[in-house]
């Protein structure tokens, strides 16, 4: 039986929490018998994402990749569910899963991601990608409306010494607000979390989405994390302003996005993501750290570059 062992990255989650800590130390043994179970064979270095270990295999239809996930993830919930509905198309193909166990066996990709792309070749790869993913909501997803009205209400009442600006708080709330009763702001199997580093080359195609966090809800939904992520490229440019607005709108024209709505999602998410900052720091009652500063900064940034 191969010996599994947590790569240590992955391993500092345990600082997260007891539920980290528990998931952490079921890991190996839940890897191993799965290897045993799908007959698999362990053939390279463990990788991992944020809550994830991802093992190259060998399995009896060739390479593949077993990815098993932290179990109290909502977010990947039905992550199974979705890559069963693009089938392929567009998107990492599944070969097996054990929902139960936030266990898939994926066909193989390559390391590479999209962040070694062009700027712009990048957000044009993404537009193209939205289109090929763009798939009607299986019911047992949650709606991206439902998360939004749960945001709303405490960021209306954030304070106004916090750092960010009024004018952008009260303007996100009142577009979360219009969005949540939209009808249009469900219907639609969204990613959630499509950007650079959830795109990989591959054999099968040049380029395949991953690890989507599924969600019943609008297209224009998509292109945020496009934006404030390798946000190293945009300071580099010299015009963080341009920067940001060559990626918005190579995004949006290159998928035949409404500019507007897609817009208004950036706002409300961009704002949103600078307030969960502010919330950590509350509910740990000590001050804003550098790096939560300079997200918040980058959020700000962005909100304000799309719609200046």
């Amino acid at each position: 039986m191969s010996r599994i062992l947590v790569p240590p990255a992955l391993a500092e989650q345990r600082a997260l929490g007891p539920a980290w800590g528990a998931w952490l130390d079921r890991l190996p043994a839940l890897a191993a018998a799965l290897l045993d179970e799908w007959e698999l064979t362990i053939d390279g270095e463990a990788r991992h994402g944020f809550c994830s270990l991802v093992l190259p295999v060998t399995s009896a239809e060739g390479p593949a990749a077993l990815k098993l996930g932290f179990d109290e993830d909502q977010e990947s919930d039905h992550e199974a569910l979705a890559l069963q509905h693009w089938g392929g198309r567009g998107a990492v193909r599944l070969l097996r899963a054990d929902p139960g166990r936030r266990a898939l066996l994926l066909e193989r990709l390559h390391h590479r991601d999209l962040a070694t792309a062009g700027e712009l070749e990048a957000c044009e790869v993404v537009a193209g990608l939205y289109a090929r993913i763009r798939r009607p909501a299986p019911p047992q997803l949650r709606t991206v409306t439902s998360y939004v009205e749960r945001w709303v209400a405490p960021l209306a009442d954030l304070p106004r010494d916090a750092p960010v600006p009024r004018r952008l708080v009260e303007q996100a709330v009142h577009l979360a607000r219009e969005l949540v009763v939209d009808p249009a702001s469900t219907g639609v199997l969204v990613h959630g979390d499509l950007h650079h580093h959830n795109v990989l080359a591959a054999d099968r195609e040049p380029w395949l989405v991953i690890d989507p966090k599924p969600m019943s809800g609008d297209q224009h939904y998509e292109p945020a994390p496009m934006l404030w992520n390798c946000w190293e490229r945009v300071v580099a440019s010299g015009d963080v302003r341009g920067a940001v607005r060559r990626r918005f709108h190579t995004l949006v024209d290159g998928a035949g996005l409404d500019e507007e709505r897609a817009r208004d999602w950036v706002v409300v998410r961009t704002v949103t993501n600078a307030h969960w900052a502010i919330e950590d720091a509350d509910r740990a009652d000590r001050a804003l750290t550098a790096e939560e500063r300079a997200w918040i900064t980058r959020c700000i940034a962005i909100a304000k570059a799309v719609q200046d």
